[in-house]
């Protein structure tokens, strides 16, 4: 059972995780360009997370191997989705953007399925994955014409999808490294950051600069929703199991699309609506698993607490 003190843990890390869409849009509606929200929230996540790795004394790494895997594991994870969240919230409202973003442990199970990670799908599991995607369908809506249907939305759907890989890439090859997880995921967005930067002269400019709704936006979305959410979610691991933090991922959705309907006055049809329950009803089916009575949640967390 969570204690109180873990439910309001629990909480607060959805109200940052789940109102990183509300920010980006936030970001993008007052003169940042993806490519800018992009390098700026990277930026002060690992500098968050750099601070946090000091006051733990976990080193960053030093071999060029995991150096190597970790440049991987940033485009995947980090500098590829957070680009594309950007992209795709220009044209889709953020409530929306949540919703698509709750299809990463789908994509994830498809992706073990076809590496071989995930072996004997069993029909509950296969039915939750079935599920799922049906929900993205119903939100899609291919038979009707609906904005949804336009690059935006294939673009929040590829960052799902990119997570996914991510997430399959740096099971293999990040984790039982030896370093500290904190300062395993600064030095990951420490790269995100190099990997980032060099496109901004060819990713445009906003038609005005900034003003300072967007600085104050992207900070927190740098600071708040990607540092300290990684921190919290490093926490709640240590102190609940990896199955309480995971709960976390239902509900961001949900915040989502209560920021963007109560803040930004976006308007969401029902059948996105039934389709973020649809979606949620199949992850929760999906990652349903029988596990032998001696095993615990002991998983150290890793940069997912960083995908939104």
């Amino acid at each position: 059972m969570v204690a109180g003190g873990s439910s309001v843990r629990m909480a607060v890390l959805a109200l940052l995780w789940g109102s990183a869409f509300f920010w980006i849009k936030l970001a993008l509606d007052n003169g940042l360009t993806p490519g800018q929200i992009t390098v700026i929230r990277s930026a002060l996540g690992a500098a968050v997370l750099l601070g946090l790795a000091l006051l733990a004394r976990q080193r960053l790494p030093r071999d060029r191997s995991t150096w190597g895997h970790l440049v991987v594991a940033a485009f995947f994870c980090n500098a590829l989705p957070f680009f594309l969240f950007a992209v795709g919230e220009q044209s889709v409202d953020s409530g929306t953007a949540g919703v698509l973003h709750a299809t990463t442990p789908l994509w994830s199970l498809l992706i073990g399925l076809v590496i071989g990670t995930e072996r004997g799908l069993r029909p509950l599991r296969l039915a939750g994955l079935l599920i799922g995607f049906a929900g993205t369908l119903l939100i899609f809506a291919p038979w009707h014409e609906s904005e949804l249907l336009g690059w935006g939305a294939l673009a929040l759907l590829g960052a799902a999808a990119s997570y996914a890989v991510a997430f399959a890439y740096m099971g293999r090859k990040l984790t039982g490294k030896g370093t500290g997880p904190l300062a395993l995921s600064a030095a990951q967005l420490v790269a995100a950051t190099g990997l980032s930067t060099p496109a901004l002269p060819t990713a445009g400019a906003a038609p005005a600069g900034p003003n300072s709704t967007a600085v104050i936006a992207v900070a927190v979305l740098g600071i708040f929703s990607t540092g300290i959410t990684f921190y919290l979610s490093y926490r709640l691991v240590a102190d609940e199991g990896a199955t309480a933090a995971a709960t976390v991922g239902y509900l961001l959705p949900v915040v989502s699309v209560t920021l963007g309907a109560i803040v930004l006055g976006e308007e969401l049809e029902l059948r996105v609506l039934v389709g973020m329950v649809v979606i949620l009803a199949g992850v929760a089916l999906s990652q349903r698993r029988e596990r032998p009575p001696s095993e615990t949640n002991t998983a150290a967390p890793t940069s997912a607490g960083l995908a939104e």
